[in-house]
């Protein structure tokens, strides 16, 4: 039996899979387009500085994302990589809500009847709100949209606070958002340990995070990385899989294919009479995507934020990350714009233009970016609609699997729903293989 597998696609579902492998003694080889590792959540220079085609954060409640990590980088992975705080949102001068060290779910109760810049009014309504979601166990129609389950809250808690946290959790306007996934995200962080809402903002650029540590991880159990390798064709049959790259074959004894689900269709095409290929590729031709744009402005003087993470008005940016709070250069501030907000289709020198307004509303003696650099990132995510058809990750067909964020049921697009889905399909392979 041949021992190789290859991973295609070095995010990180991908190398979910590949450390998951790599552990259970297989010999693995990841092939990545790209020559940074990382797929849509990975390093990109700005005039000399590391930063990222994207902001992430995690949650503490992102148990397989943390397992992996400290597999790894080590035991203290979480202390080194993270700066963890309790979960803070707070936009300067006009709202606030912060958890306080209480167990679960006495943390949420108390975080939302403190709330500042709404009335009492509102935010009793807000803990009415959330001790029926609690009473439902955190359940819904799964045609419901986020809009329609927040009908009867307060339009200034569904401005300030649920729809802020819908968009950052499933980067999905809350008109078009799934309500169950949602709540599932809502149930993951607040149902059972006050912890598993902590808010995990990464210290290190989201490549060296894990993929390049997954990487090394891989060859030092002799597999190997093949950066700025396409794979352009895929020929699985019973007993091993063929992959194409450039004018060269490549024979393994099974493969994981972990790439956007946009580009499925190329690598699958010798695959379309098989029912199990034909029905992924027919829900993933579905998918509407949204886009995450990110604009990195440099100040030659510190910024005046207090937290590292700060939510904005919305015109145009939405969440403020201050880097220099996070072991980056001083002055370096990250504005984060999720799904197709207005503005964005704006040149990128407009839209750094209009952000260095908008911080200047709170931070007036800010003096002029040195440079600044905007990252739009248009398929970002899936656009997590209610009832979407996903496929599951797994065995697609002999001696293939599937992973990627979008196979992960539970979950939205998330760091957390990559590595998951590369870890479960990493574990069916083995188990097919024993």
């Amino acid at each position: 039996m041949n021992k190789r597998v290859a991973v295609i696609g070095g995010g990180y579902a991908g190398f979910a899979a590949a450390v998951t492998l790599a552990a259970a003694g297989c010999e693995v080889t990841v092939f990545e387009a790209a020559r940074t590792l990382g797929g849509r959540s990975r390093r990109v220079d700005a005039y000399g500085t590391p930063v990222d085609n994207g902001a992430h954060i995690l949650l503490g409640a992102y148990g397989q994302t943390l397992e992996l990590l400290r597999t790894v980088h080590g035991a203290g992975a979480e202390r080194e990589l993270f700066d963890r705080r309790r979960l803070v949102i707070e936009q300067p001068g006009v709202f606030r809500m912060r958890t306080p060290a209480l167990p679960a779910p006495w943390h949420l109760g108390v975080a939302l009847l403190t709330m500042r810049g709404v009335t009492r009014a509102d935010r009793l309504r807000t803990v009415a709100f959330a001790r029926q979601l609690a009473r439902s166990r955190f359940c819904c129609s799964s045609q419901l949209t986020v809009a329609a389950l927040l009908a009867d809250q307060p339009p200034a808690i569904v401005g300030l606070l649920w729809e802020p946290l819908c968009i950052a959790a499933l980067n999905t306007p809350i008109d078009t958002a799934s309500a169950q996934i949602f709540l599932n995200v809502m149930r993951l962080a607040f149902a059972a340990r006050a912890r598993d809402s902590d808010l995990l903002l990464p210290r290190v650029d989201l490549s060296t995070l894990f993929p390049d540590a997954a990487a090394a991880f891989v060859t030092d159990r002799g597999g190997r990385i093949l950066a700025g390798t396409t794979v352009s064709g895929v020929i699985a049959t019973k007993d091993e899989v063929v992959l194409t790259t450039g004018y060269t074959d490549e024979r393994f004894g099974a493969a994981v294919i972990a790439v956007g689900p946009h580009q499925l269709a190329r690598l699958l095409a010798a695959h379309t009479d098989l029912s199990a290929v034909a029905k992924v590729l027919a829900q993933v031709a579905g998918f509407a995507f949204e886009p995450i744009t990110t604009a990195y402005l440099k100040y030659p003087a510190a910024l005046a934020s207090a937290l590292p993470m700060q939510k904005l008005d919305g015109n145009p940016g939405q969440w403020l990350f201050s880097r220099e709070l996070l072991d980056g250069p001083q002055g370096l501030a990250a504005v984060v714009i999720s799904t197709e907000a207005s503005g964005v289709k704006i040149p990128h020198e407009k839209l750094a233009n209009a952000i260095d307004i908008q911080l200047r509303r709170f931070m007036p003696k800010l003096p002029a970016p040195s440079w600044t650099q905007v990252i739009a990132e248009r398929r970002a995510t899936y656009a997590c609609a209610p009832g979407l058809a996903r496929p599951a990750p797994g065995a697609l067909a002999a001696n293939l699997y599937l992973a990627g964020d979008y196979t992960e049921s539970e979950l939205p697009a998330t760091l957390e729903a990559a590595t998951r889905s590369g870890v479960a399909a990493a574990r069916a392979l083995v188990a097919a293989r024993a």
